[in-house]
């Protein structure tokens, strides 16, 4: 769909007010000029009032971040600053969230054991490497040598063992290069000192960059392209958030500095390639630079929540998915048997998040059975009889009932501590829940050790455990098969499409539960789940293909990758099912890495989509080429994945996954079901959709699939495709009854009662911390404008504020609104008496008219805008 006119001039116009006013710096704007021009000719023409924080003078991107003195009129100075003849855009400067690491699992550095030498393996091994067909590219010696990897992030500690032992900034080293933006105080609220190298103080740009290049070690894993060089590019501080001027400045820089791959994390949710970053990742891309984004880890918001920069033009989006074989930590303690010479085993804690530290203590062992075949062993209350726990480690065997209701039952007698031994083979995290119940440690034992423990205990001798603490214990690192989700999509990963119907993300890579290095600092090595884990994984494999192939040119990338991915079957969080997870959720599919290699047949494009009911494309085309020295036959057909809907039944709003499935899947003919190619040659096959019939359109279906092509050279070549039943023009963004008056300090959002009376600060004395009344929008869908109208309820109203717009009088809106490009869910904006014209509205009685424009709706045409009245109100100022 194509953004109507209108839309595009008063994004020209308004795009310095930004997009959600909650993440917004006020008075900052980063602003971009025509080559020739800069920081001097620029403070000329705008005359005062502006002050230069950052110059942007980079190949791509020629620009200033400036910040407005004058707040109460900083509307109209932004207004006017983006009609300057010079001047090509103006976006509003944005807070930008830090990476999450709550899920990170710290495992820290091996005891007594020496770092392995750097080298290649001689049998790669590690699972997400199998999984992508990335061991069978190390088994021919690719390992990326030559090209250069930049990582946009939180840094890399580049004194890791295994990323470099402090080596940087020089050729030969692994971080060769890169820069700092911020310092280790940088919060994304205070000013930004740059350090003098990029080193990370948190972990996770350490976490991406082991994915990538880390060398042999002790754990016995490596990066997936341990050749490459690293750039490390460093946006955020040990805490807090960052700014998208800074996101724009670490990308161009990245690119000027060389990067042959360019790969970042930073996440804008709003489902539009609209903010600066994804102009100037695209901008790259067109360079001849692949940039790989993290598809975002919102999963359980459902369909239509892409990701910026991940939803721009040419950048690669990248899915996550579980890993195969998880990796364990079995952390070695000793036991004694009645005083005796203590022995060594092996235990691998649950991390509780009230006391993540809770083992290291020395206490007998109570079982709460004997029968170490027993099934549902402390599944119902426990005897009258049992002792007192409090004073012993408490053996349970796994068996029946989840672990939280064990706990419960063992807790009720007073236990603090507490081991189950598994019934199957190896350990895992036993999931014990968060609730407590007053337990200090939990983690698990194997079945051999526990079943030798119940032996023991039951001919009357006894046991005295010395569990040793995470952080003094030696350990080690083994795996078990993930059956429930190992393959499957993980289910954190966020769903395209984007607003306009493009296809994100492209394809996926393992990103749940996965092993790499960590900040020396913080532990060494950890294991993280998120999409943040699949992307670096992408680019070390871009490295590898280009390596085998000699062509780093992105859309012929992004196609090999795509069409050589396997797609896979649909998994709800706990089992598979029979058909394939839809595109929206996996693009491709999960990336194989030693086909895209070495694939003489190609498809053209990535994907097809056929857009709504409303846009519906009858026909696409899609292109196959045989590069290789033969002829060949190939096959067309296609296999539909799964139908899912987009929106509640009998309501405007989006469905959390696992999102209702239906069985009704499009049909698609094709203009050959069969082509012969010889070398050198190339086919186009037109494709007609017909789509699933009997869905209910209201509920906005999203169908999909994958068009295959086999051919008789071997080759399994897939091409994802989808399509809307519904309009989403016609769909419900803004219900006229979810929008109300709220205060800034509520974070239930609670409505306040009519006519409700507001003192806010006297004019020009707002702080951030004040209370103030706040107009809150829950939005069903996105929305790309959002204005919000302050109408007074007073007659006559105002006479030098009063305008009309759509038949509402009005004395503007609120300081930093309209709002542009907006992502469906909370929308709330502050209000202090503050009007988009720097004036500030009189005291009185008001109300607000909200109206959010309807996907790919005109702005000119009222219809195509939802409209929410919010409970009238008074407001008042503060004496000065």
């Amino acid at each position: 769909m194509v953004r109507s006119t209108i839309l595009a001039s008063l994004a020209a116009a308004f795009a310095v007010l930004g997009a959600s006013a909650m993440d917004q710096i006020p008075g900052r704007l980063l602003i971009e000029i025509e080559k020739g021009h800069d920081k001097q000719s620029f403070m000329k023409a705008v005359g005062g009032g502006v002050t230069t924080r950052t110059e942007h003078k980079y190949q791509l991107f020629n620009g200033l971040t400036v910040d407005l003195h004058d707040l109460d009129n900083a509307g109209e100075k932004a207004k006017e600053i983006a009609q300057m003849p010079f001047v090509k855009n103006t976006w509003t400067v944005r807070r930008v969230e830090a990476p999450d690491i709550s899920n990170v699992k710290v495992i820290g550095t091996p005891k007594g054991r020496k770092m392995a030498a750097r080298g290649n393996e001689a049998a790669d091994t590690f699972s997400p490497h199998v999984m992508t067909q990335v061991d069978k590219l190390r088994a021919k010696g690719l390992t990326g040598d030559g090209y250069k990897i930049a990582l946009v992030d939180t840094g890399i500690d580049y004194t890791h063992p295994d990323l470099g032992n402090g080596c940087f900034g020089r050729p030969h080293c692994i971080v060769s290069f890169g820069r700092d933006f911020v310092g280790d105080a940088f919060t994304g609220d205070n000013e930004p000192v740059p350090g003098k190298t990029p080193k990370d103080c948190g972990g996770h740009g350490t976490h991406l960059a082991g994915i990538v290049a880390a060398q042999k070690n002790a754990l016995g894993f490596t990066g997936a392209a341990p050749g490459v060089k690293l750039g490390a590019y460093r946006i955020f501080g040990c805490s807090g958030t960052t700014t998208t001027d800074l996101v724009v400045a670490a990308l161009n820089k990245a690119f000027e500095d060389g990067a042959h791959i360019i790969a970042t994390t930073a996440e804008v949710r709003t489902g539009w390639a609209s903010d600066v970053a994804a102009v100037v990742a695209s901008r790259i891309v067109e360079q001849g630079v692949p940039v790989i984004a993290s598809a975002g880890n919102d999963g359980d918001s459902g369909l239509f929540y892409a990701a910026s920069p991940a939803s721009a033009k040419g950048v690669i989006a990248v899915a996550s998915y579980d890993s195969v074989m998880v990796p364990v930590m079995s952390y070695h303690s000793k036991y004694s048997i009645d005083g005796g010479s203590k022995v060594d085993f092996t235990h691998t804690p649950w991390e509780l998040p009230w006391d993540p530290t809770g083992w290291d203590v020395s206490m007998p062992l109570y079982a709460t059975s004997y029968d170490a075949t027993i099934a549902n062993d402390a599944c119902d209350p426990l005897p009258v009889n049992t002792p007192d726990l409090s004073k012993y480690i408490v053996l349970v065997r796994r068996g029946t009932c989840i672990f939280a209701q064990k706990v419960h039952n063992v807790a009720a007698k007073g236990a603090k501590y507490i081991l189950f031994y598994n019934n199957n083979v190896g350990t895992f995290e036993a999931d014990v829940g968060d609730e407590g119940f007053n337990i200090k440690a939990a983690g698990m034992v194997t079945r051999q050790v526990g079943e030798s423990w119940v032996k023991t205990l039951k001919a009357r001798s006894s046991i005295t455990l010395d569990v040793t603490g995470r952080g003094k214990a030696k350990f080690d690192v083994s795996y078990y098969n993930s059956n429930e989700t190992g393959g499957a999509v993980s289910s954190y990963t966020s769903w395209g499409p984007t607003w306009s119907m493009d296809s994100k993300p492209q394809l996926g890579a393992p990103g749940g539960g996965i092993i790499s290095t960590w900040a020396v600092a913080k532990g060494s090595y950890a294991v993280m789940s998120g999409t943040s884990a699949a992307s670096p994984l992408v680019a070390a494999i871009i490295a590898l293909v280009a390596q085998a192939r000699g062509t780093l040119e992105p859309e012929l990338i992004t196609d090999l990758l795509s069409a050589t991915a396997k797609p896979q079957l649909f998994n709800n969080g706990t089992h598979f099912f029979g058909k394939l997870a839809p595109a929206a959720q996996q693009g491709g599919g999960i990336v194989q890495a030693y086909d895209a290699a070495y694939t003489t047949s190609l498809l053209y494009p990535y994907s097809l989509s056929f857009n709504d009911t409303d846009h519906f494309a009858t026909n696409l085309n899609f292109t196959i080429s045989n590069k290789g020295k033969k002829s060949v036959t190939y096959k067309i057909c296609h296999v539909p994945a799964m139908t899912m809907y987009t929106l509640e039944k009998n309501s405007v709003y989006p469905m959390a996954f696992p999102n209702e499935a239906v069985d009704s899947q499009a049909t698609l003919s094709f203009s050959k079901d069969s082509v012969t190619l010889a070398p050198g040659e190339r086919a186009s096959i037109s494709v007609c959709p017909k789509a699933p019939c009997c869905l209910d359109a209201r509920r906005l279906p999203l169908w999909s699939g994958y068009i295959t092509v086999s051919g008789t050279d071997g080759s399994a070549l897939s091409l994802p495709y989808q399509g809307l039943v519904g309009s989403l023009r016609r769909a419900t963004v803004l219900m006229p009854d979810q929008c109300w008056v709220t205060l800034s300090n509520d974070t239930t959002l609670a409505k306040s009662p009519k006519d409700s009376k507001f003192v806010v600060p006297a004019p020009g004395t707002f702080k951030d911390d004040d209370v103030v009344p706040t107009v809150y929008a829950k939005l069903a869908l996105g929305s790309a404008l959002i204005r919000v109208d302050i109408v007074p309820m007073t007659t006559p109203p105002p006479k030098d504020l009063t305008t009309e717009f759509m038949g509402v009088k009005t004395i503007g809106q609120p300081f930093e609104m309209p709002a542009l490009f907006n992502q469906r869910g909370d929308f709330q904006q502050l209000w202090n008496g503050k009007l988009d014209s720097g004036r500030y509205a009189p005291a009185g009685k008001y109300k607000f008219v909200t109206r959010a424009l309807k996907i790919s709706g005109d702005a000119r045409n009222e219809k195509d805008w939802d409209v929410a009245s919010t409970e009238s109100f008074y407001l008042e100022y503060k004496k000065k």
